[in-house]
């Protein structure tokens, strides 16, 4: 899931913070060890699919805990990838929540499914258990049949209802994938208290992340497919890398010469170039050695936000986590009332940009975008619909400061004092 900064045009690389430069709502943090680790890489024998491909999946898998990485060429490659290694097709029906970056669909409707949109908790843009159950009640039977596979989204880092959700497709016989792109680093207790790592697959088939230059780590692009399923891992394999087979042990047609062929190899499913590069992952794993200094940064800084907003909570909603999760959050979206406030969303957000804060909103719902209306007509959601009038992103990055926060808030104070202000 991806979104860009709303940056003036006179706005280039001057990228960092408190007032005097323009401060972004996300951006990569890169330092001498990575770029070291990518000139080593370029240096070398290998520039594509080579051995740091292969750490960088075993790094990934040690910091997940799960027993496979496929790593591939972005978040939205590893949505494709897990759909269709479910073997996601026409006449298929995926369940995804109204809010999310559009690919956590798009991945489904590239296979040929058909998407139903479930509600979700207007405080935090999640899918809950009770938003899937509604869904269920307002479908036939001829469709809840064809129901395959339910996306949930850990949005901004925060867990959705995974636990409950799984429970539910379970019941109804439908494999589960997570799009964990946003919450590389997160943990959560189940209901017994088990510690379990996102991406380590407890309670899904699969699970996906990205590593977009906005997200937890950074790759310029790239994403991940986990899985405890050896299957699944080795249809994934194969996906990425035009559905080809170079393993003589697993050959359907040439299985039997007399002597190896050391040139063939067999296409034996339709798969895609969504291979990663040994330059990217050399970066992955370089930032993977960082992660838990990201992890305590960006929770940090969320401490701290949470902290300064309290003096204006008549008019803006921190995030906030449930007790059995640690979350470490990519984004920092906040909730406004603006309606309330007396200011239009684009004025506040022009005023913010002014004092060179940029922000974004995650997201519109996907059920909203011109595609999906044409394909399936109008469909209006409660609760997608209150989180979209009223979310905002707020800067949240590993190179801010302090010192930038307390300048956000700052900034944000003043536009509620000056609307006060002018309606008194």
């Amino acid at each position: 899931m991806v979104g860009w900064p709303l940056i003036p045009a006179n706005v280039k690389d001057d990228m960092t913070g408190c007032g005097e430069k323009f401060l972004p709502y996300g951006r990569q943090y890169l330092d001498e060890d990575d770029i070291e680790a990518v000139t080593n890489v370029l240096r070398g024998d290998w520039l594509t699919t080579g051995p740091m491909v292969q750490k960088f999946e075993h790094k990934l898998q040690d910091v997940v805990k799960s027993d496979y990485v496929v790593s591939c060429s972005s978040g939205t490659a590893a949505l494709h990838m897990a759909y269709m290694a479910l073997g996601v097709g026409a006449g298929d029906y995926v369940i995804v929540p109204s809010i999310s970056f559009v690919a956590t669909a798009n991945g489904a409707a590239y296979c040929g499914a058909d998407i139903l949109f479930t509600d979700v908790d207007p405080a935090s843009g999640l899918m809950r258990a009770k938003d899937v159950l509604d869904l269920i009640k307002d479908l036939s039977q001829d469709i809840l049949d064809k129901v395959k596979v339910i996306t949930a989204v850990n949005l901004t880092g925060e867990i959705a209802e995974i636990v409950e959700i799984h429970d539910i497709a379970k019941r109804y016989g439908w494999k589960m994938i997570i799009d964990s792109c946003h919450a590389l680093g997160t943990s959560f207790h189940d209901k017994n208290g088990i510690l379990r790592n996102v991406g380590d697959c407890h309670f899904a088939d699969m699970e996906v992340f990205s590593f977009h230059p906005v997200k937890t780590i950074a790759m310029g692009e790239g994403g991940a497919v986990t899985t405890n399923d050896k299957a699944l891992y080795d249809k994934l394999c194969l996906l990425r890398n035009h559905g080809i087979e170079r393993e003589a042990d697993r050959f359907i047609l040439n299985c039997d010469v007399a002597k190896p062929q050391p040139w063939y190899y067999e296409m034996q499913i339709l798969g895609y170039n969504y291979r990663q590069s040994d330059i990217h992952c050399a970066l992955g794993v370089s930032q993977l050695e960082k992660l838990p200094k990201f992890i305590a940064k960006r929770q940090k800084l969320v401490t701290q936000y949470n902290s300064l907003l309290t003096g204006l909570s008549a008019h803006i909603t921190p995030p906030k986590s449930g007790t059995e999760c640690s979350a470490v959050r990519h984004l920092y979206a906040v909730l406004i009332d603006f309606k309330k406030l007396g200011i239009d969303r684009v004025d506040f957000v022009s005023k913010l940009s002014a004092k060179n804060v940029g922000t974004q909103v995650h997201y519109i719902p996907i059920y909203a975008h011109p595609f999906y209306e044409v394909k399936y007509g109008s469909i209006k959601r409660a609760g997608a619909e209150k989180y979209y009038a009223e979310t905002l992103s707020l800067p949240l990055h590993v190179s801010m400061t302090e010192d930038d926060v307390v300048y956000v808030v700052d900034q944000i104070s003043k536009i509620v004092k000056d609307r006060g202000e002018g309606d008194g």
